[in-house]
């Protein structure tokens, strides 16, 4: 714990983390607090794609938390950085939430669901048979297949809801096609993290409540990998893994020395 205590920067997953749905987990005010007082660099790095920063820090606001736009980083930014590195002023038929569609929109990414280069996958609660289809065609026909994410599952209040592989399998399934995902623990997005912090990666830490992207993001990256198990890994699930996080804790107050 100590180890932890004394690293310089501090990756945060939201989801299963910081919340469920809208509802703050316990200990978060305190973790919250303790990172300002030992001035730590921070960075709530989420693979939802739904919400921009904007509306994550009010999102926080409403739970009591005062927290900055530039402490947050979602897969919906990190997808439209990507996508428009790759070919800058493309056009994208998407499904997903305003943050997607935000964020490529402010990167110069038009909409397009005639001949588009890419369809994109986030979550979104609008998804339904019609754009499953629509996306289905255009891939067929050329469009390149991303997913913001790799998460299949979210937790909320009232448990577990499909996420965005879940969202994408049906696709990959009816075309042959295999999305690339951007979000954790894809390095692109973990590389970007650490710049934002500006601090090396044996100098960080990620905390999060996923084994399949938190920890082996942590992992293959160099970050030290921290698991609560306040979202959707369990002691009994994560055995199914070849790899285990460094520290385990029951929530992520239990890092706040008492």
């Amino acid at each position: 714990m100590e180890q932890l205590r004394a690293k310089k920067g501090i990756i945060c997953d939201m989801d299963g983390v910081i919340y469920h749905g809208s509802n703050l987990l316990p200990g978060v005010k305190e973790f919250v607090n303790w990172l300002y007082k030992e001035d730590k660099k921070y960075l709530f790095l989420t693979n939802a794609s739904g919400n921009s920063p904007r509306e994550l820090r009010q999102k926080l606001g409403r739970m009591g938390l005062d927290v900055d736009e530039s402490r947050f980083y979602t897969s919906a930014l990190a997808t439209a950085k990507f996508i428009s590195g790759q070919k800058p002023n493309c056009s994208a038929y998407v499904i997903g939430a305003p943050g997607l569609y935000n964020a490529l929109y402010e990167v110069g990414i038009t909409f397009n669901d005639v001949d588009p280069e890419y369809v994109i996958v986030g979550e979104t609660s609008t998804y339904n048979y019609n754009t499953i289809s629509s996306a289905v065609k255009l891939v067929l026909n050329g469009a390149k297949l991303i997913g913001t994410n790799s998460d299949l599952t979210a937790p909320l209040e009232n448990g577990i809801v499909p996420a965005c592989r879940a969202l994408v399998a049906p696709i990959e399934a009816a075309t042959g096609k295999t999305a690339y995902f951007v979000g954790k623990p894809n390095p692109l997005m973990m590389r970007t993290g650490l710049k934002m912090l500006g601090v090396h990666s044996e100098d960080a830490a990620i905390i999060g409540d996923r084994m399949d992207t938190d920890i082996i993001a942590g992992i293959e990256s160099g970050i030290d990998p921290i698991l609560v198990l306040s979202g959707v890994t369990t002691r009994q699930n994560m055995n199914q893994y070849a790899y285990v996080p460094r520290l385990i804790l029951e929530g992520i107050g239990d890092i706040v020395p008492e």
